[in-house]
């Protein structure tokens, strides 16, 4: 079922542009959250899996093992405790392992909520040792606000590359008797498995309150994160930072990066049925305001940057507050607006966060100041 809707924005204020997207209640429109749960999630969800996403062979794996390689009490000063978790798995294609960093602060009452970092950058974003720190990830001034840190690189999950997927939990788990269905796995859907995984590891540590860890990634990474929060109900936040195409901007919009140019610029990322709707955007069964939805009723944040065009902020922005009747059926707010906001003006009212930051495509301190503050509401409930 599609319904038009009428969308005027303080960002494009100049005219009204009528855009038919699916009914992110379902089809038909779930009338009550008991319907949602039953139907219409389970069956949004399948739709992202069969044509986007592509579907994981596995869950969480019985191979599946934990080992601290370092640990050090005095980290930062003596402000928190840092692990370096080796989260190791095996199956019919062999054995694979990555690393998961954690900074858990000393001072706060245990188990702390945390944020899990998808990190699409290089290890000297998240250097352990912090000899060299970034914005990217401000892992001290996570630790300062009661939050344990964590993060992980993606390219250890699945490399960041077109390789036929021969590499990590690809080859481990992928075992197609003949060509790879158009529905497999693809790249992001193995990072979002390993962020689970990650969950699982938190699970088992006593000073990490695992009901309370906010998930979050920027640009594809924010990509990564929606997915693993959709999938995943585990996650109690769920964070999109500049994540574009396919990640929170709506496609139908046809702004900024299209599905077609992404399919040939990032082939791996995405499975093989996405291409089926290069340059043809309107028929998709599914578009990204639903895939906000599915974090309902959890909360679910997400952000834009002014100068990051590409990424389409004001069709971030119309994704996450057109998911707001779902989070209506179960008695909370969205966004509870259908004008964006000036730069640096977030919207932490509901269960939908958003904010507009002044600036390029990138993942800031400011960014974070907004996540933590939201986290706030929610994880220290």
């Amino acid at each position: 079922m599609l319904v038009k809707l009428a969308l005027l924005t303080a960002f494009s204020m100049s005219h009204l542009s009528a855009i038919e997207l699916p009914n992110v209640l379902g089809t038909p429109p779930s009338q009550t959250k008991e319907e949602w749960v039953k139907t219409g999630r389970p069956q949004t969800l399948e739709l992202f899996r069969k044509h986007i996403f592509g579907r994981a062979p596995i869950g969480k794996p019985d191979t599946l093992a934990f080992k601290v390689i370092e640990e050090d009490p005095t980290a930062m000063g003596g402000a928190a405790t840092l692990k370096i978790i080796e989260i190791s798995y095996s199956g019919p294609g062999g054995a694979s392992q990555f690393k998961l960093i954690t900074f858990t602060p000393n001072k706060a009452t245990k188990p702390v909520p945390g944020y899990l970092l998808i990190c699409n950058r290089g290890i000297e974003n998240i250097d352990p040792t912090r000899k060299e720190k970034d914005d990217f990830w401000p892992a001290e001034t996570i630790v300062a606000r009661g939050y344990m840190a964590s993060a992980f690189l993606n390219a250890e999950l699945s490399i960041d590359k077109n390789l036929n997927f021969n590499n990590g939990a690809h080859k481990v788990f992928d075992q197609y008797p003949k060509e790879r269905p158009g529905d497999a796995w693809a790249t992001i859907a193995a990072w979002a498995w390993g962020a689970s995984r990650a969950l699982d590891y938190f699970e088992t540590d006593p000073s990490i309150d695992a009901s309370k860890i906010g998930v979050l990634g920027h640009s594809r990474g924010g990509k990564t994160s929606l997915w693993a929060g959709a999938n995943d109900q585990r996650f109690a936040l769920t964070i999109s930072n500049n994540s574009g195409c396919t990640g929170a901007a709506l496609a139908r919009r046809k702004k900024g990066e299209l599905v077609g140019r992404i399919n040939t610029s990032f082939p791996h990322w995405f499975c093989g049925n996405y291409k089926k709707f290069n340059n043809r955007e309107e028929t998709l069964p599914v578009d990204q305001h639903q895939l906000i939805a599915l974090m309902a009723p959890r909360p679910v944040y997400v952000a834009s940057a002014s100068k990051d065009a590409w990424a389409d902020p004001e069709g971030e922005f119309l994704a996450a507050a057109h998911a707001e009747p779902v989070y209506r059926l179960f008695g909370l707010k969205g966004l509870n607006t259908m004008t964006m906001p000036a730069p640096d003006q977030p919207i932490q009212t509901g269960h939908v966060g958003y904010h507009l930051r002044t600036g390029k495509h990138d993942l800031t301190d400011y960014d974070w100041e907004q996540y933590l503050n939201f986290g706030d509401l929610h994880l220290k409930k």
